[in-house]
């Protein structure tokens, strides 16, 4: 007689084979409204084509690959030369190859180049979120560089090539080549202005040399890497405890550091240790110590550097936001997938009336970040003084919510899988695990809701663009318009504000996401979310909306759908 003790039924096909980009209604909406109609065609095929790519078989198989096979780092040479070298797993290679030749690092300079970035960003970053991090720093290098013409004139090419060439060599011997970012030291962590790291001037214009010590640096094999540093004037003053000769950032300098110099020898690059990480584990992070010959050029004006990183912090923010976004989205897209499946009780999981709940609230959590992280690049396209002084509230506030509302959704997500959520190879731990690292990477939830309140202190404009723009909503919900009322009486309250700051910054992202789903989502996603989030009709925990709402509709539009056109 036959064994049937190992027949398997009621599980769900992977979720596989399907159109990431085309499967999510939010983002292909959002698209739609922020690119220009004579684009738009042109931009849906390209995300169309990455959508495919991210939803293959293959590229999961990267992703799990990158994931389960960390970067080692090798610092000699089986000979004792000193190498300083760090080996990837191929997958980690084809991801980031892919994510290139997509334009994921060009968003300056193409029409719509952040929307159909920050689109392409999400949509790739399902796929594996790690190798996200040099993208992220190779796009937001730009900004920075323009500071110094001669330096973007020959470094701008590169960071927005479409080639993607692994390996250290002189970049002007490469057709691409990638930036990353050295500013944290073990002693001010975030807190950028107790930089000890210390720059000497050489005879050439504008060439130092640089000694320190920075305790976390991103992809430690990319071309280059931009680096806070003290002039040693600055560095005898605070070492004095003297004020500083400029104030904007404490006498620190931005340098532009080469993993390669033009004659082609190694610059003095020591990497100590790669960091054994929560997640994020296919990127190395670095020590990386600097030894006194370490050869850099100055980015911008001497004394200058937090006023000269300060545009490329705020890009990499924007990706904190798109990237905590993918992850929501792809750890609902599972849930909602496998739910369509797995039956209990006479009745697929989806059908039954709590677990409905459940899903259309974590569908709600995960639209409103996509719509707001597609604003926030929609800003940066449209590039105006209003724009920007919108960006300067928005981003930070943004930076600070949507980060946080990332790991409560992952991990009721894979609840929602149950047992099989917990298990390695259904993707859902990876997913969790990386959920914490967008509120931690470019500055704490902390910081951000004190920058919240310095944009409100020192610039008028940036309030009054965050101000007009979720004006435009009202009239088109009672509790949108009852939650602006309760923010400006707050926003005219500052006694004891820094103690209320993170609270202020969460209050100012829901209005703004209440806005943007009043004036763009379905009526039943508004109503929702207004409901639940600007109202009071909402509990502590995922599942808890008011049962009255179109649960139904949401979870239907948030539902993907596999190419071969079974219900996802």
């Amino acid at each position: 007689m036959a064994a049937t003790t190992h027949t398997v039924t009621n599980q769900p096909p992977p979720l596989v084979g399907y159109d990431v980009f085309a499967a999510d209604a939010a983002l292909t909406e959002a698209v739609e409204r922020h690119v220009p109609p004579d684009l738009l065609d042109e931009v849906r095929g390209e995300l169309g084509e990455l959508g495919r790519a991210a939803g293959s078989a293959h590229a999961q198989r990267w992703g799990a690959l990158a994931d389960g096979n960390p970067p080692v780092l090798r610092t000699h040479d089986r000979y004792g030369h000193r190498v300083d070298e760090v080996d990837f797993h191929p997958a980690w290679h084809r991801l980031l190859g892919h994510a290139v030749s997509a334009g994921l690092t060009d968003a300056w300079s193409r029409p719509a180049g952040h929307v159909r970035r920050a689109a392409g960003f999400l949509v790739w970053t399902q796929a594996e979120a790690g190798h996200g991090c040099p993208l992220s720093m190779t796009h937001a290098a730009v900004p920075a560089l323009r500071a110094e013409p001669a330096l973007a004139a020959e470094w701008e090419p590169l960071l927005t090539s479409r080639v993607y060439e692994p390996g250290l060599r002189p970049v002007a011997e490469k057709p691409g080549a990638l930036a990353g970012m050295a500013m944290t030291e073990k002693q001010g962590g975030s807190d950028v202005r107790a930089t000890t790291t210390v720059a000497e001037p050489l005879p050439a214009d504008g060439e130092y040399v640089l000694t320190g010590h920075k305790w976390f640096c991103s992809a430690p094999m990319s071309d280059a890497f931009l680096v806070l540093a003290r002039t040693a004037g600055d560095a005898a003053r605070q070492a004095d405890g003297g004020a500083a000769r400029h104030t904007d950032g404490d006498g620190l300098t931005c340098f532009l550091l080469p993993r390669v110099l033009p004659d082609g020898s190694r610059n003095s690059f020591r990497i100590q240790r790669l960091k054994d990480k929560l997640g994020n584990r296919s990127n190395a992070s670095a020590e990386v110590e600097f030894d006194g010959a370490t050869w850099a050029r100055r980015v911008g004006e001497e004394g200058r550097g937090v006023a000269t990183i300060i545009e490329m912090v705020a890009a990499t923010r924007l990706d904190c936001v798109t990237g905590s976004a993918a992850v929501m989205r792809q750890a609902v897209a599972q849930a909602l997938h496998h739910t369509a499946y797995r039956q209990a009780f006479g009745r697929p999981l989806a059908g039954q009336p709590l677990m409905r709940n459940v899903l259309a609230d974590l569908a709600l959590e995960s639209e409103a970040a996509t719509a707001l992280a597609l604003r926030l690049a929609a800003a940066y396209d449209a590039d105006t003084e209003q724009e920007r002084a919108f960006l300067r509230l928005a981003v930070p506030a943004a930076k600070y919510w949507v980060t946080k509302r990332c790991t409560p959704v992952a991990a009721e997500a894979l609840e929602c899988l149950g047992g099989n959520g917990y298990v390695e190879e259904s993707g859902m731990p990876r997913l969790l695990r990386e959920s914490p690292l967008n509120s931690v990477w470019e500055g704490s939830g902390n910081l951000q809701a004190l920058d919240v309140l310095r944009a409100l202190r020192r610039e008028p404009a940036a309030l009054h663009a965050f101000l007009t723009e979720i004006g435009t909503a009202r009239g088109a919900d009672h509790r949108l318009d009852a939650a602006i009322k309760d923010l400006l009486t707050e926003l005219a309250d500052l006694e004891g504000i820094e103690a209320r700051a993170r609270r202020l910054a969460e209050r100012m992202a829901l209005v703004l996401q209440g806005a943007l789903l009043a004036r763009y989502a379905p009526p039943e996603v508004a109503d929702a979310f207004c409901a639940s989030r600007l109202g009071t009709d909402h509990g502590a925990s995922f599942g808890t909306l008011p049962p009255t709402l179109g649960l139904r509709a949401i979870v239907e539009r948030a539902r993907p759908v596999m190419e071969d056109g079974a219900d996802g």
